[in-house]
């Protein structure tokens, strides 16, 4: 028997400008990602068996524990890859990080599944394959593994490293309001105005140079999807700063204070910072 404890970090987008549809149908984008401190935790428990088995199960009502979950599907693949068969593999899923709101919850715990089954194998697959296999599995996998600030291009899965500007954040995001990447996306691609301002280029030469500007925050699919979700247009209007992450439905605020008089709808972290890390080992 083998086992490993894994945590994997959510993350904000401090920029997500969507560019031109490609062929495959997935949009080009230009993003500057960045880890937070809000982990899921994944305990991976490997036995051998006759026959191929892979059980999910956790604290959450809001995941499917079936073939459907990423984590699933990445433990498929990479055993597919190593070409091993008689094995079970039981993952218990810690849920802290929430579904359906931007953070990529689901694509941390694919990245998270990669990284600590390639441990618990003795890392036989190197970087380059572990990448390959990330890249696979979906858009911003690659950066969730990595970790920290980079920028991302193309789907997402191409980064670039870049400094981390230390500060705090927090989190909020309506309790009832779960946003798909392809709602949003294909709101977006109905858009008459598609225009961006190009900050993702402008924040990345301030970060190199160890700077920062707020005013440089922007989401293309905030115009995509504020016509049709009322409680985003409120979050965004009464809690100065704050910007949606991702394909929402959360919403981030930097060095924060969020004031806020019913919470009994929403979901509010406070006290998080940003990290330079990725997926590591508990």
């Amino acid at each position: 028997m083998k086992t490993i404890k894994v945590k994997t970090p959510a993350k904000i987008n401090l920029t997500l400008e969507v560019l031109n549809k490609r062929e495959d149908g997935f949009h080009n984008i230009q993003s500057i990602m960045q880890a937070i401190s809000l982990y899921d935790f994944l305990t991976f428990t490997i036995e051998e068996s006759k026959d191929f088995k892979i059980e999910l199960y956790g604290d959450s009502n809001e995941i499917p524990y079936n073939e459907s979950n990423l984590i699933y599907k990445a433990a498929v693949i990479f055993f597919e890859k190593i070409n091993k068969k008689n094995l079970k593999l039981t993952v218990n899923i810690e849920k802290n990080i929430p579904v359906a709101a931007g953070l990529a919850g689901g694509s941390s715990d694919a990245a998270g599944t990669i990284y600590a089954l390639n441990k618990l194998y003795d890392n036989v697959l190197n970087n380059d394959e572990v990448n390959n296999l990330c890249s696979k599995l979906g858009s911003d996998i690659n950066f969730c593994l990595k970790g920290g600030c980079c920028l991302c291009t193309q789907r997402g899965e191409v980064i670039r490293e870049l400094p981390v500007y230390e500060q705090s954040l927090a989190l909020i995001k309506p309790k009832n309001i779960g946003i798909s990447a392809k709602e949003a996306y294909t709101n977006f691609s109905k858009l008459k105005d598609k225009s961006n301002p190009d900050n993702t280029s402008k924040l990345v030469k301030l970060l190199q140079k160890g700077k920062f500007d707020k005013t440089l925050l922007y989401n293309s699919l905030e115009k995509a999807l504020f016509p049709f979700h009322k409680e985003l247009s409120e979050i965004k209007n009464k809690v100065k700063g704050s910007l949606m992450s991702g394909s929402g439905s959360a919403f981030f605020v930097l060095n924060p204070y969020i004031e806020w008089d019913d919470k009994s709808d929403y979901v509010i972290f406070e006290k998080l910072t940003t990290i330079k890390t990725g997926v590591l080992e508990v």
